[in-house]
């Protein structure tokens, strides 16, 4: 048994937040209660002064496993996922092969399922995620995806993705998209505008995610699809959720979902200029009104969940030319403090709110047995302190490609527990 004692408790899944206790036992949520006291045998946790919420749930990260192990792998990616405080993560199919088949998707949940962390993984909307040919979305549920994703390369072929948003939504699964449309795009990874011309280049215009989430909106209500737009980086493009939100509210034929990555919500294009190929990412880093359309969008909850995009690359990749070197930061050990420091440090958000959209929502969407604190639910928690400052810095992650290295941030995990065990502990 497991008693967390003094603690401030924050569940969303129950509009909780009251100083309470919670015992656990038999890896499962016991009690919660204002005190709790035990005769038998028990370890305790002091949380004074801490808040004790259910356990992040990151749904869209990349351990490279298989094909790019050089960069990160399952095991190292799920002590990272530990140390910033998540209990479960999504891994997107990008992989090499890509999950697009029994052998990679079984591959990867053993594997998760050795790690302290519980690992899920989508599979390929469309084979090699070529664009062109259907998986067999049955078959890779059967074998254990949560759901589908070619996240990273956009799928154009608008009839292709019709019939694959009718296929998941008769299977009851979300499909989520990377929205940028290659055809607009010259230089991947840094925004067409100031950061472009600084460079010197082509870049990355914001017409690009719009045209897409617009598209991608419209056959999602006319489908009925469960469909999640991911990491998005415009105005424009969060406007658009809004709007589609309200019209499947009122016709009930839509079930939308939309992400925001904390690196979206903390800088701009800006951070391109200053640390290069460091903030160089897709979609990229925009305008300050972007970044506070996202932040407003996170508020009102038109972007119902925050995503770290966690996309690890090694130093040499990542030292050459700005055209050259691939897009991504690692994000998993610095999303819930730059949540409480930029959220609600900076723009007045509650923990409540900032925990909605980094536990309780984002299990929602996969359907996962995760996000809440209710008696009987598997304990997975993270306990943190909400005053206390560190340093970005010392990863558990194999890369370090991130623009927040040595900053001071707000929000310290003092405790990861997985099914009741300690796996993460300051």
């Amino acid at each position: 048994m497991l008693l967390i004692k003094n603690g401030l408790v924050i569940d969303p899944s129950q509009n909780l937040c009251e100083k309470k206790d919670i015992l656990i036992k038999n890896k499962k949520i016991e009690w919660v209660k204002s005190k709790i006291t035990v005769d038998a045998e028990c370890d305790i946790i002091d949380a004074e002064n801490c808040i004790v919420a259910p356990g992040l749930v990151d749904v869209h990260v990349h351990f490279r496993d298989p094909g790019f192990l050089y960069k990160e792998d399952i095991e190292t990616g799920a002590k990272a996922a530990a140390k910033g405080g998540f209990t479960s993560v999504v891994l997107m199919a990008n992989t090499k092969p890509v999950a697009d088949n029994e052998d990679v998707i079984t591959y990867v949940i053993e594997k998760g399922r050795q790690t302290d962390i519980k690992v899920y993984t989508c599979a390929a909307v469309t084979k090699g995620m070529a664009g062109k040919e259907l998986t067999d979305m049955e078959l890779m549920l059967a074998c254990g995806a949560a759901g589908f994703t070619d996240d990273g390369i956009p799928i154009t072929d608008e009839k292709l993705l019709e019939t694959a948003f009718r296929e998941t939504a008769a299977l009851g699964v979300p499909i989520s998209l990377h929205e940028e449309n290659p055809s607009l795009i010259t230089n991947h990874g840094i925004n067409k505008g100031k950061a472009s011309k600084h460079f010197g280049i082509g870049g990355s215009p914001r017409e690009a995610e719009i045209s897409l989430i617009a598209r991608d909106l419209e056959i999602a209500l006319k489908t009925g699809a469960i469909l999640n737009i991911q990491h998005i980086s415009t105005k424009e493009g969060v406007e658009c959720v809004r709007k589609a939100k309200q019209k499947a509210a009122q016709n009930g034929n839509g079930n939308i979902h939309a992400e925001a990555t904390p690196h979206h919500f903390s800088l701009t294009e800006e951070a391109a200029i200053q640390y290069g190929t460091l903030a160089k990412m897709n979609p990229p880093l925009r305008e300050e009104e972007d970044r506070l359309a996202i932040i407003e969008g996170l508020r009102d909850g038109t972007i119902d969940i925050i995503a770290t995009d966690h996309a690890p690359h090694s130093k040499e990749e990542k030292e050459k030319p700005v055209t050259e070197a691939p897009s991504g930061i690692i994000g998993l050990e610095t999303a819930l403090s730059l949540g409480v420091t930029k959220l609600v440090g900076e723009q007045g958000f509650t923990h409540l709110q900032l925990l909605r959209c980094m536990s309780t929502n984002p299990a929602k969407l996969y359907e996962l047995n995760a996000g809440t604190l209710a008696i009987g639910a598997p304990a997975d928690i993270v306990i943190y302190h909400p005053e206390k400052t560190w340093t970005a810095k010392d990863y558990l992650s194999k890369a370090s490609n991130s623009p927040f290295t040595g900053l001071k941030l707000q929000g310290v995990i003092q405790y990861t527990i997985v099914n009741g065990k300690v796996v993460y502990k300051a």
